[in-house]
């Protein structure tokens, strides 16, 4: 670790404060991308990713970073992965909150679906570049490269789907944005953005401060998690998997519970599937700000793990997004956090 490390209590003390200042900064974060989602006719969807993704994930992006310069890769790797895999189960909390409907069966939006299933392909990628550690261009994997590549084509069909669809979610009266009259297409106008009177430019300056404010406390989590492992000794990868993930990600669930509270599920849920794309992202910032060679090589097979159960997660979330089960809770519910928690046995058992 190349700075000192902090003592220990303040270090608990600095996490626990940053963990309240996340949460409350993560309400208004919600407000504003709904009404910038709405006037930029984004869509819920892609709006979600876009915005409240981005945004939300600054946090754990900043983390991600200062694990990697501070020359700790299995926690700066374990950072966007527990990232993906906690927000993941953040849709499993608000599903049990959502007592109407399955929340992925209310939540129809086939945007979410494609994202869902680029997440799993760029999850694949780190999977080759941990089966090829010499391969390097500089001192970065070749395969590091792709990750955004990925992403930025995800963006081009992301938007080309919602110009025009070939495929289109059932509507029921339990669908949000649906023609029917149940309960979940009645709260949709709760959170109505055309109410807002600030101009739009005010909203996006708003936007980038609350943005940078997440960012400061991201990098404060960093240091202080980093602290703690070099005081108590404990295990860097599955550390930044739980306990650092857990506050770097509270904006996603803030942003969730408030969407899901406000009638605005597609923006809720897209907003966990759009950043949990968007923290892949930070797979590739972490192998560029680990200057000591790739970063899948000097990971540990603790990492491995995590990705693997990261990837069966997804696939669950995606196989839910399609299956849209009435049910209160479906088999996603139940399944996605006993995925997390084996996870998280197997990682520190071996």
């Amino acid at each position: 670790m190349s700075s000192s490390a902090w003592p220990l209590l303040p270090s608990l003390g600095v996490l626990a404060a940053m963990a309240v200042v996340i949460v409350v900064v993560g309400v208004r974060l919600t407000r504003v991308a709904d009404t910038l989602a709405e006037r930029t006719g984004l869509g819920d969807a892609i709006g979600g990713a876009l915005l409240l993704g981005a945004v939300t994930s600054l946090p754990g992006n900043v983390t991600v970073l200062t694990g990697a310069l501070e020359g700790d890769p299995g926690f700066a790797l374990a950072n966007p992965v527990g990232g993906i895999a906690l927000q993941t189960v953040w849709l499993a909390i608000a599903d049990l909150l959502y007592r109407r409907v399955n929340l992925e069966h209310a939540a129809a939006s086939l945007q979410n679906v494609l994202q869902s299933v680029l997440l799993i392909a760029m999850l694949a990628i780190p999977v080759i570049a941990y089966a090829t550690p010499d391969l390097r261009l500089g001192w970065i994997h070749p395969l590091t490269l792709l990750i955004p590549a990925l992403y930025g084509y995800g963006l081009v069909l992301l938007r080309r789907m919602q110009h025009e669809p070939m495929w289109q979610p059932k509507h029921t009266d339990q669908t949000a944005d649906g023609d029917g009259d149940g309960d979940a297409a009645e709260d949709e106008g709760d959170g109505d953005g055309d109410g807002d009177e600030r101009s739009t430019a005010r909203l996006w300056g708003l936007l980038a401060a609350l943005g940078l404010v997440t960012g400061v406390a991201g990098w404060l989590v960093g240091r202080a998690g980093l602290s703690v492992i070099a005081r108590t000794n404990f295990d860097s990868g599955v550390f930044g998997f739980t306990l650092t993930t857990a506050i770097s990600s509270l904006p996603e669930l803030v942003v969730l519970l408030t969407a899901v509270r406000m009638g605005q599920l597609t923006l809720g849920v897209g907003n966990i599937v759009g950043g949990n794309v968007y923290d892949i992202l930070m797979i590739s910032l972490a192998d560029v700000g680990y200057l000591e060679g790739p970063i899948y090589r000097d990971a540990g097979p603790t990492s491995l793990i995590l990705v693997g159960g990261t990837l069966l997660m997804t696939a669950v979330l995606a196989a839910g997004l399609i299956m849209r089960d009435r049910k209160w809770i479906g088999f996603e519910g139940i399944s996605i956090p006993l995925i997390y928690v084996g996870t998280v046995v197997l990682a520190v058992a071996g």
